[in-house]
């Protein structure tokens, strides 16, 4: 282990925690999302994930694909062919993404409703 991988490992030490780092972002709910149903090119993943700019879909591929999460394939083409891919491990993710989905499906509403009282009362 390198200097700054046992620095992590020092101040991250609840596993649950270290989950979390890798799959909070909600740009990576949305690749994830996009890439659960197959392969695709970074231009349809562009254009598939509302609000995101390229250098923030960008920096989430590389720290998914560092994270052992996504494939990708560069074929040689003029220009080059850029295809993503879940892994097998990050095919592991997708089940507890969609448990998460409908946790947010069957209760999203709630927290608004509660975020609207907090306001309230607190205003």
């Amino acid at each position: 282990m390198n200097e700054e991988s046992e620095q992590w490992e020092y101040e991250s030490p609840c596993h649950y925690r270290r989950a979390l780092e890798v799959v909070s972002s909600k740009w990576t709910v949305l690749v994830f999302y996009e890439l659960e149903s197959g392969t695709k090119r970074y231009g349809d993943l562009k254009r598939s994930i509302e609000g995101v700019t390229q250098k923030m879909l960008t920096q989430t591929l590389r720290q998914l694909e560092r994270d052992g999460l996504v494939d990708r394939r560069v074929y040689p083409s003029v220009p080059p062919t850029v295809e993503y891919s879940l892994t097998p491990l990050g095919e592991t993710l997708i089940e507890p993404m969609r448990i998460l989905h409908k946790w947010t499906d069957a209760h999203y509403d709630s927290v608004l409703q509660a975020r609207r009282e907090y306001d309230r009362d607190h205003s």
